[in-house]
């Protein structure tokens, strides 16, 4: 199978790094709905991952309706844990994307940490700019990390679930699919996955791109990636993985699109916390 090029392919600036400060990711995953209160856990990791308190963090709210809202309440978490500057990208237009504004903001942070929301509203606003081909590139360097939840979880592969129904059985009309951001393309990713009963929405993606590796992550919960491939799980939720790698057969390409799919030999795995997973060579890790 060919797969398409990984912004975690190559990193020589921080490979050193990952492998020592086991809190270092490069990119975070979150399910939606992360602990803000309590311990934190996935947000104390991000802030970690992009500095401490020597951390430039960028907060990207324009998925939500009202971004001024959300970014504020992570620009107030994160200035309680003590990151040393914290600006709010509040992008209104498409038009702003290319703007040096907004793209020398992009250039003097080390993490960026996109909001929940509508993805596809995401997508309308940043996808094709400028400031998505610098922050891939900069994410390509090892100079910064970035972490998306909800909405910022959905937009990371290649094809992204833009929305869709839950509590069927898998058919066409199931999910809604459309280009993502493609920063780890290899993936398809689906967000509130158990607490919002998904598994059949994310096989019926899977069905549609079966070249595609499937990561239904739940709330609380992130898929936090290292180099090599690897993600591995924080938070109480689990993530569940649908590989369709040795899959036989699927009607899908046959069926109308409220007829239920088939789905020959999918192989399901479900991950908890401190579980990791090779998403190349798609196979679990020891621990």
């Amino acid at each position: 199978m060919k797969h398409s090029s990984s912004l975690l392919e190559t990193r020589p600036v921080i490979v050193q790094t990952i492998m020592t400060t086991p809190t270092h990711y490069p990119i975070m995953v979150i399910g939606g709905a992360e602990d803000k209160v309590n311990g934190r856990s996935i947000l104390t990791a991000f802030f970690e991952s992009a500095g401490g308190k020597k951390a430039k963090i960028a907060i990207i709210p324009c998925a939500s309706q009202e971004p001024s809202v959300v970014g504020d309440r992570y620009y107030q978490i994160f200035r309680d844990m003590g990151a040393q500057q914290i600006q709010i990208l509040d992008i209104r237009a498409p038009q702003e994307c290319d703007q040096s504004f907004w793209l020398n903001a992009l250039n003097d942070c080390t993490g960026v940490f996109i909001t929940g929301g509508d993805q596809q509203r995401l997508c309308d606003l940043i996808g094709g700019s400028k400031f998505v081909e610098s922050l891939k590139e900069r994410l390509h360097l090892g100079e910064l990390m970035l972490a998306g939840t909800s909405a910022g979880a959905a937009i990371m592969g290649e094809k992204m679930i833009a929305a869709g129904s839950s509590g069927e059985s898998p058919n066409r009309s199931l999910v809604d699919l459309t280009n993502g951001l493609s920063l780890i393309p290899e993936l398809l990713v689906d967000q509130h996955f158990h607490n919002r009963n998904r598994m059949a929405r994310l096989m019926s993606a899977i069905a549609a791109h079966p070249d595609k590796l499937g990561i239904g992550i739940d709330e609380d919960t992130c898929a936090a990636f290292e180099n090599n491939f690897t993600f591995k799980v924080l938070g109480k939720g689990t993530i569940t993985v649908i590989d369709p790698g040795e899959m036989l057969h699927t009607n899908y390409l046959e069926s109308d699109d409220q007829s239920p799919l088939s789905l020959h030999k999918l192989t399901v795995h479900v991950l908890s916390q401190g579980d990791r997973y090779n998403y190349r060579q798609r196979c679990i890790l020891a621990n």
